[in-house]
């Protein structure tokens, strides 16, 4: 890891703890080399820079590249280890998207995913994407679920003065099985399911928005 991103994730560090009450439990969970799918829920802007600062290995995540225009916001993200991303629905550039996903499974390294494609301010479910489950099953890369609660409270002009309980929890992890050669859609939404189910089972029952039973 560059000694800029590492000064960056210690100053982070620092300052999270300062303005947030933060735990992060499971950490003894997480296998120490080979690749992995980080699968979480996404509340909020800061749930990437949280899951590097609590996750014990480094964690690569692709956001917007909207994102990166804002100055201050950019090179925080980059300095994380974020990789900006378009997103133009263009059928091309999703395939190359997973193609470069793809890359960093194969490279043994850790790949982080919001299922649910969107955030969800209230911090209840949204319904799963299938990218996930379609790229475990191609490169043969175990999963490990988190949760996050408590990020939707940061929000408002104020917000550090209340210095918000932020709880991250890291699963056990998971592989997905099929008896597909390739993965119909059906298929590919009942292994997101799965995936989802084991995130909601982290979450208190009033937040598992669709995955309640």
């Amino acid at each position: 890891m560059k000694l800029t991103v590492r000064i960056t994730i210690l100053t982070l560090r620092i300052f999270c703890g300062a303005l947030l009450r933060w735990t992060v439990t499971g950490k003894e969970r997480v296998p120490p080399k080979g690749s992995l799918l980080l699968v979480a829920n996404h509340v909020h802007l800061a749930d990437p820079v949280l899951l590097t600062l609590a996750f014990p290995r480094r964690v690569i995540f692709m956001a917007k590249e909207e994102l990166f225009r804002y100055p201050v916001v950019g090179r925080v993200l980059r300095d994380a280890g974020i990789l900006p991303v378009a997103r133009s629905g263009d059928l091309q550039q999703k395939r190359d998207v997973m193609r470069l996903a793809e890359e960093i499974l194969v490279q043994g390294d850790v790949l982080g995913l919001f299922l649910e494609g969107k955030r969800s301010p209230s911090g209840v479910l949204l319904q799963g994407k299938p990218g996930a489950a379609m790229l475990a099953i191609r490169t043969s890369s175990p999963l490990i679920p988190v949760a996050l609660e408590g990020t939707e409270q940061i929000r408002g002009g104020w917000w550090w003065l209340r210095r918000p309980r932020v709880r991250v929890t890291i699963g056990t992890p998971f592989t997905l099985t099929t008896h597909e050669g390739r993965v119909p859609r059906s298929e590919s939404m009942r292994l997101t399911d799965e995936i989802m189910n084991r995130i909601a089972t982290m979450l208190p029952p009033a937040r598992r928005g669709p995955y309640a039973g």
